[in-house]
Parts: structure tokens; C-alpha cells; sequence
């Protein structure tokens, strides 16, 4: 359908002066996967997932868009954007938004791989599914703020802005209506993207439904505390605190040299580890084999009592669930998950009840982290259809 890149027109202001395209502005379109059916179906069975829910083939583009950074100066981005080979010809979106991951190279619209697998399967059952890269990760220019929602959810609604210009260009423009689900991280950017949608973000976008799965929605009061407490395995416990500290660190003041807060001899290698180039393997092999090993004592004990600048950064991505959807809500989620412990949707569902909101929590029961999503993901995929009915 394309054979190359489809470049965004320069936008002129009334003196004739060029300007920057607005945020969302696509300015490029790259096919990067075209599978039929039965690809697709062993793509998902090759990875332990359901694949009941197909029925057409797909065809995958990468998208480069505008967007900004943390700070709100001008950047791009990229994604991907699956569309259903059959099905009617206007499509009903789905924003998928993906889990943590250190390795650029890994993102959907780069990586067929495990980041793909809500893509395939939304887009097989008849909905076009935008799965933003999130900045610094893919073709995106600069390191990734791990964590950092108000960027995630802005690059998030960018790229719905540009799925819905290579859409219409593609030949299936979208009806508006949105279904909105992630992973881990991306439960969290999940319910956060719902908020802002809510809000007003973008009011071309209906939001139809909410289905986030294992997000970390409470980093202060259960995520955090589980990195001590046993509830967090070790290896994903010294990811995660070493890939959020060098992060929120280039956004906040929590240290001004990285022996402040690592231990040697992983104080001079963590931020080159964590620099987007690496793959998590070998980012795990480098750091220590704890938590408590890895860091200084002193900013242990900062971690366990946060105060200040640590504790603004925890409470600045906790404030996803403190709102009133309209919309169904499902929240994913498993007992057996060592990496983003139930607790943490447990307390989203008692915060949107709270709210005045209906929600569901789904316990997938004895599975870890990432085979919550490959038990959710179908499901979420039937969840959707039966709201659209």
C-alpha cells in the first residue's frame, strides 16, 4: 500500500514563513510487516498466546511523528500501526501502550517480538491498534524517560493524532472510537492516557474502554515497599531501581554523581548500561545481584523512607486511577507476578471505586509478569469486542 516514506507537508504561516507541524504531526509512514492469518497465528501460539480471536491477516507501519520531551521542547517519535488486512473499511482504534524495556531496539515499531503481541491480536480482530514506542526508545532520538508519565501520555496521544493521518492515508480512516490497554509500564501510561483523554487531550478520541494489565499504579505505597519486602523478585527488583534512579535522575535532583546512590563497581558502568544500546540481559548481567547490594546504604534507606526529591518523583507518576471513568474498566492482573505485584492494581481498582467509577479486577492467579499479558491479552481483545456490541 506504500512503497516507501509518506512525508508530512511543511506548514506556512499567513507571512509566508515556514513553522513547525503541530504535535502528532506524521512525518513519515514505513511498512514493516505484512502476515496473513495463519501468520499470525503462529506468531501468537509460538508465544503461548491464545490465538481464538483471529480472523484477518495484518499489515504493520512504522510511524514517525512530532511530538515533545519532558521539558516541552519539540521532538519526534516513532510507533507502530497495525491495521486488519479484512473487516470494514472504517476502523475503531486501539492504543496499546507497551512495558519496560531497556533496549531501543526492542520497541514494537523496530522488533517483532513479544512488544507486538496486543498489536496481532487487536488488529487481527478487526481494529487498527497504535503502539507508541515512547520517547528515546525505537528510531526516537535521545534516552527514554523511564517512567516519566506526563511524557509518556503526551507521546501517547501524538501518536494516535499521527495513526489517525496514515490511517486516512492508507485507506481505512478511523472511526474515533478508542479502546485503550497496555503492560506494566504501559498499564500504568494506560490508565493515565484514559485521564487525559477524559480531560480533554484530544477530543477527536471517544474513549470506549479501559483494559490496562499488571500496571504499576502505586510506587509509593506498593511498588517500592515491595522492592524490600520480598514481593519483588531480585533480578527485576535491580532493573527497575537502577533503570528508574539513572532516568529520574536526568528529570530530578536525586543525586549529582551516581556513587551517591550505586555502590562500586556498578556506580561507573549503571548509566552506560541503561544508555537505550544494551540489551536487558547484558544490562543484568552488569549490576549487582540485589537491591541492597547495588546501592549505597544511605540511599537504600532513601528508597525505603522516601522523602524530598525521590519521594516527588514516585508521587509524580501515582495519580493515574484518581479519577472517574465513564467507560467499562477491567484491570489485569496476577498473584503470582514477582515484578509488579497485584497489590498495586488492587489499589487503582479501590481508588477508581473511590472515584464513583465500576471496575473490574481480573486475577490470572499463579502466573509471573509476563504471563499475566499472555493470559490477558486475548482476553482484553474479547472484553473490547463485547463493549462494542
Amino acid at each position: 500500500m506504500l512503497a516507501g516514506l509518506v512525508v508530512a507537508p511543511v506548514a506556512v504561516a499567513a507571512d509566508g514563513r515556514a513553522r513547525p507541524a503541530p504535535r502528532g504531526g506524521l512525518l513519515s509512514v514505513t511498512p514493516v510487516a505484512d502476515r496473513d492469518a495463519g501468520q499470525v497465528r503462529a506468531f501468537l501460539t509460538g508465544r503461548d498466546v491464545d490465538a481464538d480471536v483471529v480472523r484477518y491477516g495484518v499489515r504493520a507501519y512504522r510511524l514517525t511523528y512530532r511530538t515533545v520531551d519532558p521539558h516541552g521542547a519539540p521532538t519526534t517519535a516513532t510507533g507502530l500501526l497495525t491495521l486488519p488486512t479484512g473487516g470494514p473499511r472504517r476502523l475503531d482504534l486501539v492504543s496499546d501502550t507497551h512495558g519496560t524495556m531497556v533496549d531501543r531496539d526492542y520497541a514494537p515499531s523496530v522488533s517483532e517480538d513479544f512488544g507486538r503481541i496486543p498489536s496481532y491480536l487487536n488488529a487481527s480482530a478487526g481494529r487498527a491498534v497504535a503502539a507508541p514506542d515512547y520517547l528515546g526508545l525505537g528510531e526516537g532520538p535521545g534516552p527514554h524517560p523511564y517512567m516519566d508519565t506526563a511524557s509518556s501520555v503526551t507521546t501517547s496521544v501524538d501518536m494516535l493524532r499521527a495513526a489517525r493521518t496514515a490511517a486516512d492515508r492508507l485507506g481505512r480512516p478511523l472511526t474515533g472510537d478508542l479502546y485503550v490497554t497496555g503492560f506494566s509500564q504501559g498499564g500504568q501510561v494506560a490508565m493515565a492516557l484514559g485521564k487525559a483523554l477524559d480531560g480533554g487531550a484530544d477530543r477527536h478520541f471517544r474513549l470506549r474502554a479501559l483494559a490496562p494489565v499488571s500496571g504499576p499504579y502505586d510506587l509509593e505505597g506498593q511498588e517500592m515497599p515491595a522492592l524490600f519486602d520480598g514481593r519483588v523478585n531480585d533480578v527485576s527488583g535491580v532493573l527497575y531501581t537502577a533503570y528508574w534512579l539513572v532516568a529520574q535522575n536526568r528529570l530530578h535532583p536525586l543525586y549529582k554523581d551516581p556513587s551517591e546512590a550505586f555502590r562500586a563497581p556498578w556506580a561507573s558502568r549503571v548509566e552506560r548500561l541503561l544508555d537505550g544500546g544494551h540489551e536487558q540481559e547484558d544490562v543484568v548481567r552488569g549490576l549487582a545481584p540485589s537491591v541492597r547490594k547495588l546501592l549505597t546504604p544511605a540511599f537504600h534507606e532513601r528508597l525505603r523512607h522516601p522523602s524530598g526529591a525521590v519521594l516527588d518523583a514516585m508521587r509524580a507518576a501515582d495519580h493515574t486511577c484518581d479519577w472517574k471513568p465513564e467507560v467499562p474498566v477491567r484491570l489485569y492482573a496476577a498473584a503470582g507476578d514477582t515484578d509488579v505485584p497485584l497489590a498495586n492494581t488492587r489499589t487503582c481498582a479501590r481508588t477508581l471505586a473511590g472515584q464513583g467509577a465500576r471496575v473490574r479486577v481480573v486475577d490470572q492467579g499463579a502466573v509471573d509478569h509476563f504471563g499475566s499479558v499472555v493470559v490477558s491479552a486475548p482476553q482484553v481483545v474479547r472484553f473490547f469486542d463485547g463493549v462494542r456490541r
